[in-house]
């Protein structure tokens, strides 16, 4: 500034910065390039997207069915690891937002993808020893699951594809028995090993059996058993026995039943690795009879006759309704398994009769 006198002064500078370039509206472009829309995944799974800008793509931020996943990404390339593990299986949604200095943002295209994981499984493994009791022995495995396998020539077993859990393991082999029976074990994110068994054999026995027929003698009938071993039973009201437990060896098997004869009388039987069926036999009324004989008397007489008792010197019954003339009399009406007391006496044409002979006994089967 000057005045009239010519004086002047200058003002103190003021800088200022001339700006006249126009205002970012424009926002950035943004797409995932992985993975796939509709794509089916499991494990890590790597998520990637493409971003751009007219000016600069300040931030790309991954999102998984709407919530931020994974850290800021302020750098190309974008990308993150998605460990699908952590997510329930099933379908989700993954998309990205991409924003510039200016703060301009935009959303991409949202893809859905499908979560298929398959929980980690384990397994079970022994051998069954010596090779006699385990090759081919059946394994048994109940609990958390059930399977069963059939152990290998050399007496090895697995079970596979086992979740963690609580399990036991049996083995079983006709013709052994096994140590332990039985045997805990608990999968816990790893493989079971070494869970071993012993088998012993057991002797091997076998059976004996048949059936007496019909069953008015084979029922209730005493059937007894010798030779290698020797055994009774009895028979079931159809008339069937059975022995078991036997070893190899020869038997003879002979039935017995009061008032019944059997035929055959008995049976011989070879036990021989295997059990022996079919050894019948055939019961049949047993009847009895008893003959009575005596030395003709020095006197004349009309005839004799016959009496009868089951005690000794006492209670005798005359047999014969007429007198016997001859020196023989058959009594036919008798019991088995009974005893009988006989004695005659000698009758004269006068209806006289003589004192009692001796008493004879007799013990019927």
């Amino acid at each position: 500034a000057k005045d009239a006198a010519g004086n002047s002064t200058t003002s103190t500078v003021v800088t200022v910065t001339v700006s006249n370039t126009t205002p970012d509206t424009t926002p950035p472009t943004v797409s995932l390039t992985a993975p796939a829309n509709a794509a089916t995944v499991s494990g890590s799974v790597n998520v990637t997207a493409n971003a751009a800008d007219n000016v600069g793509v300040a931030s790309v931020q991954f999102q998984l069915d709407g919530a931020n996943v994974g850290t800021l990404d302020t750098a190309s390339p974008y990308a993150f690891t998605w460990d699908t593990t952590k997510a329930s299986n099933g379908t989700h949604k993954l998309d990205a937002i991409a924003k510039d200095a200016a703060g301009n943002s935009t959303t991409s295209t949202i893809v859905t993808v499908t979560v298929s994981n398959v929980a980690p499984t384990f397994g079970i493994s022994g051998t069954i020893s010596p090779t006699t009791g385990g090759a081919g022995a059946t394994v048994a495995l109940s609990g958390a699951a059930s399977a069963t396998t059939t152990a290998s020539s050399s007496g090895s077993y697995t079970f596979t594809g086992l979740a963690n859990g609580t399990y036991a393991v049996t083995p079983s082999h006709t013709g052994f028995t096994f140590s332990p029976t039985v045997q805990p074990a608990t999968v816990n994110g790893a493989n079971i090993t070494g869970l071993n068994f012993t088998a012993t054999q057991v002797p091997q026995t076998f059976s004996i059996s048949g059936t007496i027929s019909p069953t008015a003698g084979g029922s209730g009938a005493t059937v007894t058993l010798s030779g290698t071993a020797a055994a009774t039973t009895t028979t079931n009201s159809s008339g069937s026995y059975s022995f078991t437990g036997l070893a190899n060896g020869s038997y003879s098997v002979t039935p017995s039943n009061s008032g019944f004869t059997f035929s055959p009388a008995n049976q011989s039987v070879t036990v021989n690795a295997a059990n022996v069926t079919g050894v019948n036999f055939t019961g049949s009324v047993q009847t009895h009879s008893v003959l009575l004989t005596w030395n003709a008397s020095t006197s004349s007489v009309a005839g004799y006759n016959v009496y009868r008792s089951t005690v000794s010197n006492s209670g005798f019954a005359k047999m014969n309704s007429s007198l016997v003339n001859g020196l023989t009399y058959t009594d036919a009406a008798v019991q088995a398994a009974t005893t009988y007391f006989y004695m005659t006496t000698a009758v004269d044409s006068s209806n006289n009769e003589s004192t009692d002979s001796n008493e004879v006994s007799v013990t019927l089967p």
